[in-house]
């Protein structure tokens, strides 16, 4: 199951990637997550869930698949994302 999630934002490039760094650090620390930057881009990966964070000046792009076991949570797991997506925005 894909999940794909674009915001629009105002907080510039560097600010975003700051921004997406400390989230990643979290979801680290809390859900196991490893990731690594490629150029703007977020890679991160877990059992069961692969995605990635595209960081541009104006905009974020989130891609993730989600593995079997979470797949039959995909609306649940896509309703928080956005929620947490939009509050890490305004921020």
């Amino acid at each position: 199951m894909a999940i794909r999630i674009e915001r629009d934002h105002a907080l510039g490039l560097d600010e975003a990637r700051n921004r997406a760094e400390q989230l990643a650090a979290k979801l680290a620390q809390k859900f196991d997550v490893r990731y690594r930057w490629e150029g703007n881009t977020l890679q991160f990966k877990r059992s069961g869930v692969d995605g990635k964070i595209d960081v541009a000046e104006h905009r974020i792009a989130l891609f993730m698949s989600l593995g079997l076991m979470l797949a039959p949570l995909a609306g649940t797991i896509r309703g928080e994302i956005e929620k947490t997506l939009d509050q890490w925005l305004e921020e």
